[in-house]
């Protein structure tokens, strides 16, 4: 029963050797990012500048961090009590607010979406204070140290949100940047201390799921996005053959990160003495690239289906290869964390995208798309054949190339 568990009334019943399931809880709240993730993606289409880029990146960095910090959270309590889910519903209101600010944040609305992200940051973290018993003094310290710097970090979210222009986005930055060095500097605070290894403990093959399930948050928007805009244009051999480009594309990414390295990656957190050390890495931090890399390739695929012919331009050029690439990096490092080794299939694909910009501007929008479909198609493909004749050691992180 919840009342006797030692690890607080409201905290998940960990059984060994045995993975929490993913809740239906948790899948409903993850239902307002699917629409975040189309915000983004619709805000850097409409302001694709270089300040845009920066508004926009901004922007994606606040959604992830919410997130990614309320996965932290319902790894350690119960989605399945009450109180817990009542706490889900809030934030999913919070995240539909949030989400529906994206595209005037930084014009009229900016104001509301830091009251959002702020209110959903502290207020969820103060819930988790309140829910740990006061025997857990390590964990209840580690909530109190990640509420001080929260709070800190909302007063720039406010502050930015009642500023104009360059300021808010000055203040925010700097916000992001104390939310953002927060994990790494364990959330020092005065008297308190540093946050100890054991605080950060995790169910891995929850943290791993919850991870895996936002990757296919940002395909599943492609692909959604991909349809509705095929759907509305007159079919022409060049569209056609530019969406089943972007389909395929999107499929290599999914190959790409979950026919080999998303087992692996939840066998070794599930394993590790220090799996909240592997949770802050390689799924906290890691998974940033891995999800923008999805959405900057979501715009490239917009805009090669609506202008397939002709030279690309400026735009088309960096999502076409920007996409792939940022997310290619993102696995690579991923991979690295959980297997110890740099996958020689990822830094071809990653080269082989570099050099391709050399030549991007020579080739229309769809044959650029085509070619760096056919570049992600060779990395799965060399991944899982160089993998595929032996067992995954993701436990043993051993060095050298593969």
């Amino acid at each position: 029963m919840a009342a006797d568990n030692p690890r607080g009334a409201m905290f998940r019943v960990i059984v060994p050797n045995q993975h929490s399931r993913v809740t239906n809880a948790e899948l409903f709240f993850d239902l307002v990012f699917v629409f975040a993730v189309t915000q983004v993606s619709h805000a850097l289409l409409h302001h694709f500048t270089p300040l845009g880029a920066v508004h926009v990146t901004v922007l994606f960095l606040a959604v992830w961090w919410v997130w990614v910090y309320t996965t932290w959270v319902t790894n350690w309590l119960n989605p399945e009590l009450t109180p817990v889910r009542i706490l889900l519903f809030l934030m999913m209101l919070g995240g539909l607010v949030l989400s529906t600010t994206i595209p005037t944040a930084f014009e009229g609305r900016g104001l509301w979406f830091a009251i959002a992200y702020a209110t959903m940051q502290v207020g969820r973290t103060a819930f988790w204070l309140f829910a740990t018993p006061r025997h857990r003094t390590a964990v209840r310290h580690n909530a109190i140290r990640i509420l001080v710097w929260l709070c800190g970090s909302a007063i720039f979210w406010i502050l930015g949100g009642l500023a104009h222009e360059e300021a808010r986005l000055w203040l925010w930055i700097v916000a992001l940047t104390i939310e953002y060095i927060g994990p790494s500097a364990r959330f020092w605070v005065p008297k308190l201390g540093f946050s100890s290894v054991e605080a950060w403990a995790v169910e891995g093959g929850h943290m791993a799921e919850r991870c895996s399930l936002f990757v296919i948050i940002a395909l599943g928007e492609a692909v959604v996005v991909n349809g509705a805009t095929f759907a509305e244009l007159d079919w022409t051999a060049d569209n056609i053959l530019a969406f089943v480009s972007a389909l395929v594309g999107a499929i290599a990414m999914w190959w790409i990160y979950f026919h080999k390295g998303a087992e692996a990656g939840s066998e070794l957190i599930s394993k590790s003495a220090e799996s909240g050390r592997v949770a802050r890495l390689a799924y906290t931090y890691l998974h940033m690239p891995i999800i923008a890399g999805i959405i900057l390739t979501a715009v490239s695929d917009e805009l090669v289906l609506k202008h397939p012919t002709g030279h690309s331009d400026m735009r088309t050029i960096v999502s076409t290869i920007g996409g792939p690439l940022v997310f290619l990096v993102g696995t690579i490092l991923f991979k690295h964390a959980i297997r110890g080794f740099l996958q020689l299939s990822h830094g071809i694909g990653i080269i082989l995208l570099l050099v391709l910009l050399w030549f991007a501007s020579e080739l229309s929008p769809l044959w650029l798309s085509v070619t760096t479909t056919v570049i992600m198609i060779v990395v799965a493909v060399w991944e899982s054949l160089s993998l595929g004749s032996k067992p995954e050691q993701a436990e043993e992180h051993e060095s050298g190339v593969a």
